[in-house]
């Protein structure tokens, strides 16, 4: 057996010491505690040669399996002092101990980075899964909860998108988010009052539907591993937090902004405007275009504890779609052509010049927000007002997007920073707009 694989097994081996949690409670630290203790003093020996990672050998101690056995500690000690159920804790560290084993199983069979990702994702899901019915079934609970799979996938999805990020010795980093956001899901309880038989066809559709999205994006080169883990998350979320309207505008973004990227890409690429690495959306690009669109959704889906009204929420979040569709198409569309004006005071520079736009790329963008309007007016059932809404809100957004890009990128903000700036003010703009004129 490769080191590698038999490294990944023992930090699921130790992962497994979780499931203690829902008996010995904030005691559950106790195993880890120790097995940090035990792993800071091996400097050598078959068992250093196991546990240890390149960077590990290099600094002759286990920082890796230290700080990861210190982050559950301090994980199974804090959740329950925020009232975070034993089965998030559980959920959390199966899947950052267990993602990776899937992952360089995958590998030892075939070097492809698309397939070991996924093998990461199922085996971290799968570890969730299980664990999370461990937790149930001492408890005296069902064992098999469509709110299981759907906190397994999504944690397993998170840890993916940042394992293709962050090296194995970020272990700390990974769980803490996955802790982070599994305790908001569970929260929200998105599937408390579904009958059963409802949230399983939401949880299965929804994964059905998103996989199917995220690999055909992948095939069609697309999005870069971490993109299409990053978009099948956010699309899971969307159906389950919102609905499968949600999920249809977010996907009419992804659809029409891939096609607009890559049209006449090459001719792009010659004039030095085109999206690097072939068009394909990495994490960066699909988060700063569908952060905002994300908080807007978490936000709709705990409205009892916010004071706006649900729909407000739902025009920011189909304002933000709007900017950020509105935005790509101004973009890749603008810079077909040679007259771009910077928007700050209208003189004329090369294609390409951050803040810089076309009428033609601005009449692309009108076109791009109408899209997610008239999407929201079908699948959402606002009025015609509301469409208006949502338009208004594209192009205020695509305009914040420009004006940012004329002022601010490239010194203050990078352009997924100015993205998500834009997003975010098209995500205002929707919200206030509507309640202003009455349509939230």
């Amino acid at each position: 057996m490769h080191w590698s694989l038999r490294r990944a097994l023992a930090f699921a081996l130790v992962s497994t010491l979780s499931l203690a949690a829902p008996a010995f409670g904030r005691a559950a630290a106790v195993p880890f505690v120790a097995v940090a203790a035990g792993a800071a003093v091996i400097t050598d020996g078959w068992l250093f040669d196991v546990l240890s990672t390149v960077r590990d050998r290099n600094a002759g101690r286990l920082h890796t399996l230290v700080a990861f056995a210190l982050a559950a500690a301090i994980a199974a000690v804090l959740l329950p002092a925020f009232g975070a159920p034993a089965d998030v804790f559980v959920a959390a560290v199966l899947i950052v101990g267990y993602g990776d084993l899937g992952r360089r199983l995958v590998l030892a069979v075939r070097e492809n980075r698309t397939l070991s990702m996924c093998g990461f994702v199922v085996a971290a899901a799968g570890a969730a899964f299980a664990g999370q019915a461990v937790v149930a079934a001492s408890a005296g609970a069902p064992v098999g909860q469509p709110q299981f799979v759907f906190l397994a996938v999504s944690g397993a999805l998170l840890a993916g998108i940042m394992r293709t990020l962050f090296a194995l010795r970020d272990a700390p980093l990974v769980l803490g988010s996955v802790v982070v956001v599994l305790w908001v899901i569970t929260a929200l309880a998105p599937l408390a009052g579904v009958p059963t038989v409802a949230a399983w066809e939401r949880v299965l559709v929804a994964l059905a539907v998103t996989t199917a999205f995220g690999w055909v994006s992948r095939a069609l080169g697309a999005t870069s591993i971490a993109g299409m883990l990053t978009g099948v998350f956010l699309g899971l979320l969307a159906v389950v937090l919102g609905g499968y309207g949600w999920f249809v505008v977010l996907v009419a973004f992804f659809a029409v902004g891939s096609l607009a990227t890559k049209f006449k890409y090459e001719l792009k690429a010659d004039r030095g405007v085109a999206e690097p690495n072939d068009g394909a959306r990495g994490t960066a690009n699909v988060l700063g275009n569908s952060a905002a669109a994300l908080i807007a959704l978490v936000l709709y889906a705990a409205h009892a504890h916010v004071p706006f009204a649900d729909t407000a929420f739902l025009f920011a979040y189909a304002g933000s779609v709007a900017t950020a569709l509105a935005d790509t198409l101004s973009s890749e569309v603008g810079g077909l052509f040679d007259t771009p004006r910077l928007v700050t005071t209208f003189e004329r520079v090369d294609p390409g010049t951050d803040g810089a736009v076309t009428w033609q790329g601005e009449l692309a963008g009108v076109v791009g927000a109408t899209i997610i309007a008239v999407l929201s007016v079908a699948v959402f059932g606002v009025t015609l007002r509301g469409g208006g809404v949502v338009v208004a809100a594209g192009v205020a957004g695509m305009t914040a997007d420009s004006l940012a890009g004329a002022t601010i990128e490239g010194r203050v903000l990078t352009n997924q920073g100015v993205n998500f700036l834009a997003t975010l003010t098209g995500a205002a703009v929707g919200g206030a707009l509507a309640l202003a004129v009455g349509v939230a």
